[in-house]
């Protein structure tokens, strides 16, 4: 916001350019104004955003405790609101970000309703959350600058010039509340120029990284269910180049692309790759494939036959007509995903795993690194993990592999309330607190972000308050647990017609009809009692 004095001076220059006609417009106003709405368009957030991105990823490779992090938003408020929080508690928006969860867009911003994650959502409501994002995001920052603007008329009106100053310099050094969004595209929602369509859509909503898996589109999954289907690596390039070409083709030269492999998960196919010669890359991927020699006298009616180092085999084909990978060749699978992404334009890699395990990543990312020495990775932090679980059986084993007595314990019982005041579940909280930086640090991992997290907090809070507020606690189930709060915590919420916009209103107001106008912010307005 450092050219605020001098956008004053140049709108002033223009106002005087006018002569009459313009002599009742304030040059400071419409300089605050622009202040306020400094990103125009879509295609303006993305290339500002992606230079954050790049910059951050830089930042990351000299040092990997400058890991990046995100949460999951479904709605433009939840957004905003994860971003008000963020600069109130930390004074800044760095290396913290939003993820669009492709999960959430299926079942909250479906018109069927609610639907699981098999990209049965009509595609234009991913670019449609991307832009009701930044357009509740772009409103923080309105309203954020209108505050501040109202301070500096106050501090000129007392004629305090140390006030004065001191909120100057607020706006001189502002930051916006404008973060890079992770968008979920799923499998590409259809063939390649679907693909590139959407992603299009995507940056012009303000996107400047894209997310993309490498499941068969209209067999798409989401990573923790079953069933997932992979489809050959060519298939999967052709979605890399399809983004690809779509950020260069809106002028977007540095966005990002993040290449997900389910293949860990994955145990099947729909296509036997097309292979040229041996050990191509199609050739690569048929050699993951569960099959059994076979000769002319045990060859059945309509048998798929391939011909592997001059033996003559099937693959095993299930009676949905998709095939099968040999059992355990998941992270070979992986690895090689990954370094063909890399090779062919992806510029992060996100692995979905089972379970949040560093040593099981760092594992895969080591064997991608001999090849693509700078690979790094997006990892999701997933809410279909059990946590808590997970990381006291690691502690568990960790113990029994150190020696130590374990015998009070039982690995298959151990979320159980019985042990949360044991030293295992401390441990294993501690595990479960150092996470993201033991991942950054010996896993690769770039950026962490919990993909459902305000899915499930809007369900608690919402389960929390219905039981009180319906029950005996009637009102006071309110009071007590929301509204005194966020008066405590200093929610801007409290003041719900000042978030909605009614002061910026005010504002414009005033700044159209002068003395004449008519403003909600007068000493009636019960807002006030909250200070």
């Amino acid at each position: 916001m450092s050219n605020y004095k001098s956008d004053i001076d140049t709108t002033a220059s223009l106002i005087a350019s006018q002569g009459a006609p313009w002599n009742a417009i304030n040059p400071e106003f419409a300089a605050r104004m622009r202040a306020q709405n400094q990103f125009k368009t879509g295609l303006d957030i993305a290339r500002y955003t992606a230079k954050i991105m790049r910059a951050d990823m830089e930042r990351y490779d000299g040092d990997s405790s400058q890991y990046t992090q995100s949460l999951g938003c479904w709605h433009g408020f939840i957004g905003q609101q994860k971003m008000i929080s963020i600069k109130k508690h930390f004074n800044s928006t760095d290396r913290r970000y939003l993820y669009l969860s492709g999960w959430m867009v299926a079942a909250l911003r479906s018109e069927f309703g609610p639907l699981p994650d098999q990209s049965m959502h009509e595609k234009t409501s991913v670019s449609g959350l991307i832009e009701e994002l930044y357009t509740f995001l772009r409103q923080a920052d309105a309203r954020e600058l209108g505050e501040l603007f109202r301070s500096l008329d106050a501090a000129r009106d007392a004629g305090d010039n140390a006030a004065e100053d001191k909120v100057q310099a607020e706006i001189d050094n502002y930051q916006t509340h404008i973060v890079p969004i992770i968008a979920d595209i799923d499998a590409g929602f259809g063939n390649e120029e679907a693909t590139y369509l959407l992603a299009k859509q995507m940056i012009e909503a303000g996107a400047c990284c894209i997310q993309i898996e490498n499941q068969v589109s209209d067999e798409k999954q989401c990573g923790h269910q079953d069933g997932k289907v992979t489809v050959p690596h060519e298939d999967f390039l052709a979605k890399i180049r399809a983004v690809r070409y779509a950020f260069l083709e809106l002028g977007i030269e540095d966005g990002v692309i993040v290449a997900r492999t389910d293949s860990l998960g994955a145990g099947l196919t729909k296509q036997i790759a097309v292979t040229a010669a041996e050990g191509d890359l199609g050739d690569q991927y048929n050699s993951f494939l569960d099959v059994e020699e076979v000769d002319a006298s045990n060859m059945k009616n309509g048998d798929v036959l391939l011909n592997q180092k001059g033996k003559l085999v099937r693959p095993k084909r299930l009676p949905s007509n998709l095939f099968q990978f040999k059992k355990g060749s998941g992270e070979d699978r992986v690895v090689l995903d990954c370094i063909t992404s890399l090779q062919n334009g992806a510029d992060l890699l996100w692995i979905e795993t089972e379970k949040p395990h560093v040593q099981q990543i760092a594992n895969m990312v080591n064997r991608i690194r001999e090849v693509v020495p700078n690979a790094k990775l997006v990892y999701n932090n997933s809410p279909s993990f059990n946590w808590t679980l997970n990381f006291r059986q690691q502690t568990f084993d960790a113990w029994t592999e150190a020696g130590k007595d374990v015998s009070a314990y039982d690995r298959a019982n151990l979320m159980s309330v019985e042990y949360d005041a044991t030293d295992l579940a401390a441990e294993a909280d501690e595990r479960i607190r150092t996470f993201q930086a033991d991942a950054a640090r010996e896993a690769g991992i770039f950026h962490h972000l919990i993909t459902l997290p305000t899915y499930h907090t809007a369900a608690l809070s919402t389960d929390n308050l219905a039981k009180e507020y319906f029950g005996e606690q009637g009102m006071l189930g309110y009071v007590k647990g929301v509204q005194r709060q966020e008066i405590r915590q200093g929610i801007a919420c409290v003041k719900h017609q000042a978030m909605a916009g009614s002061n910026m209103g005010d504002d414009h107001k005033e700044y159209f009809s002068g003395d004449a106008a008519l403003k909600a912010s007068g000493k009636d307005n019960t807002m006030n009692q909250f200070g």
